[in-house]
C-alpha cells in the first residue's frame, strides 16, 4: 500500500509573513489522553507531517504537548522550533484583568 500525500493550504502570519499551515493536530479527547501516549501520538503526527498543533489548558495537554515538539527538534524530525505552530485558548476563567497575562505565560511554559 502506498502513501497518499496531499498539499496543506498555509496562511502567511506575523510581520515575516511566517507561512502556517491551517491544517492542525488536535489534542482534545475525553478523558485526557495519557502523558506518554499524548508525547508519542504527537511524535507520530510530526513524523507523518503534522506542523500545527491544537491544545487548551482545559485539555489538560500543553505539558505534554510542549515535551514532545521539544523531543522532536531534539531528535531532528524538524529542522527547529519555528517550524511548528501551537494553538491555544484563553479560559473565559482567565479572561478578567490580571489574569489574562499570567494564563498566557502558563501555557507558554
Amino acid at each position: 500500500m502506498s502513501l497518499i500525500t496531499v498539499p496543506v493550504p498555509h496562511i502567511a502570519i506575523g510581520l515575516d509573513h511566517h507561512l502556517m499551515p491551517v491544517l492542525g493536530f488536535g489534542t482534545a479527547a475525553s478523558p485526557p489522553p495519557k502523558p506518554l501516549l499524548l508525547k508519542q501520538t504527537v511524535l507520530d503526527a510530526i513524523r507523518l507531517g503534522y506542523r500545527h498543533f491544537d491544545t487548551s489548558p482545559r485539555y489538560l495537554t500543553e505539558e505534554s504537548l510542549g515535551e514532545a515538539l521539544a523531543e522532536a527538534v531534539s531528535l531532528g524530525l524538524v529542522g527547529s522550533r519555528s517550524e511548528l505552530f501551537v494553538t491555544s485558548k484563553l479560559w473565559c476563567a482567565d479572561a478578567h484583568g490580571g489574569l489574562v497575562v499570567p494564563a498566557i505565560q502558563r501555557s507558554l511554559k
